[in-house]
C-alpha cells in the first residue's frame, strides 16, 4: 500500500473484513513521521452523519471498495474522537489499544494535525492538502476558532431522519395436488323375471295350439340391468394472484445530537441570557 494509492481511497467504499460495509472514506491521514498512509476517517450512517478512525495496517483496494483488517462491529464500537480535521497522541493511543494494536511513543503522532516532520512542516490530512489548507488556518484551531475574526461560532447537530427502501421478505403461490375421496349414491336399474298366467279364452285358442299337442320346450328372456359408471374430467374453478398492498405506521427514531455552547466572560451559558432564535 503506498501513499499515492491513499489519495485514490477517497469518497471510495471501506468493507471490513468481515464483508460489512463500514462507510465511506472522507480522509486519509498520514504518520507525521513516515508520511505513510495510517488512518482513514469514515463516515457512516443514514445520511453520513458518523465519522471514525479507522487503522489503514494491511489495507488493499478492491474492486471499487477499501478492505481493512479490521471489522465494522469495531469500527462502530472505537472511541469518539472530537473534531475529524486532527487527531491527537490521545486519541491516538485510545484507537490502538481499542483495536488492538500495539502502540510506541516514537513515531507515534500519526496523523495529528498540529505535529511537526523533521523539517519542521505540519503534516495535514489528505483532503487539507488538496483543498490548499495550511498556514491560512490556525495551528490546532478549527474554522470557529479565534483565529478566523472577533466572532466565534456555535454550531450543533440536526437529526435528519429519512427512510430507506429494503427487501422484507418474499412471498409466492404454489400449486400443488391432493387426494380427495368422494362417496355419492346414483340410483340404478335392472330387470327381474315375473311370471305370468294367461287363461285360453277364444280368442287365443289357435295360438295355443298352432304347435305339437305333446313337446318339450324352452324360452329364454335376457334381463339387463345398469350399474354405475365413474368418469372425471378438470373443470377450472377460479383464478388466484398475488396483489400488494402498501401500509403506512408510525415509527419513533431516536439517536444522540451534539450541541455546542458559548461560555461567557461572567460565566454561564449565553443562551440562558439571550433567546435562542433556533
Amino acid at each position: 500500500m503506498g501513499t499515492t494509492d491513499a489519495y485514490t481511497w477517497q469518497g471510495r467504499e471501506l468493507v471490513g473484513r468481515d464483508g460489512e460495509k463500514i462507510g465511506t472514506v472522507k480522509e486519509i491521514f498520514e504518520d507525521a513521521a513516515t508520511g505513510k498512509p495510517e488512518w482513514a476517517l469514515v463516515s457512516s450512517g443514514l445520511f453520513g452523519t458518523r465519522s471514525h478512525f479507522v487503522p489503514l495496517a494491511g489495507a488493499e483496494a478492491t474492486g471499487e471498495g477499501v478492505r481493512v483488517t479490521v471489522t465494522e462491529a469495531q469500527v462502530k464500537d472505537a472511541p469518539s474522537v472530537e473534531g475529524d480535521d486532527e487527531l491527537s497522541e490521545a486519541d491516538e493511543r485510545r484507537l490502538f489499544e481499542h483495536y488492538g494494536i500495539q502502540y510506541t511513543t516514537e513515531g507515534s503522532t500519526t496523523a495529528q494535525a498540529g505535529a511537526a516532520t523533521a523539517a519542521g512542516e505540519r503534516r495535514y490530512g489528505v483532503g487539507e492538502r488538496e483543498q490548499g489548507y495550511g498556514e491560512a488556518r490556525g495551528e490546532g484551531h478549527d474554522v470557529s476558532g479565534p483565529n478566523t475574526d472577533e466572532a466565534m461560532t456555535r454550531s450543533e447537530e440536526e437529526l435528519r431522519v429519512g427512510t430507506a427502501r429494503r427487501e422484507r421478505g418474499r412471498a409466492r403461490l404454489r400449486k400443488y395436488v391432493v387426494t380427495e375421496h368422494v362417496q355419492t349414491t346414483v340410483p340404478v336399474q335392472r330387470e327381474e323375471v315375473r311370471i305370468e298366467r294367461e287363461p285360453i279364452t277364444d280368442a287365443n285358442v289357435d295360438q295355443a295350439t298352432s304347435g305339437p299337442e305333446i313337446s318339450e320346450e324352452e324360452h329364454e328372456v335376457v334381463l339387463h340391468e345398469e350399474e354405475p359408471v365413474v368418469e372425471k374430467r378438470v373443470v377450472p374453478r377460479e383464478r388466484v394472484r398475488l396483489a400488494k398492498d402498501t401500509v403506512t405506521e408510525e415509527r419513533e427514531v431516536s439517536d444522540e445530537v451534539r450541541k455546542e455552547r458559548i461560555e461567557g466572560p461572567e460565566g454561564g451559558d449565553v443562551l440562558d441570557r439571550e433567546t435562542d432564535t433556533r
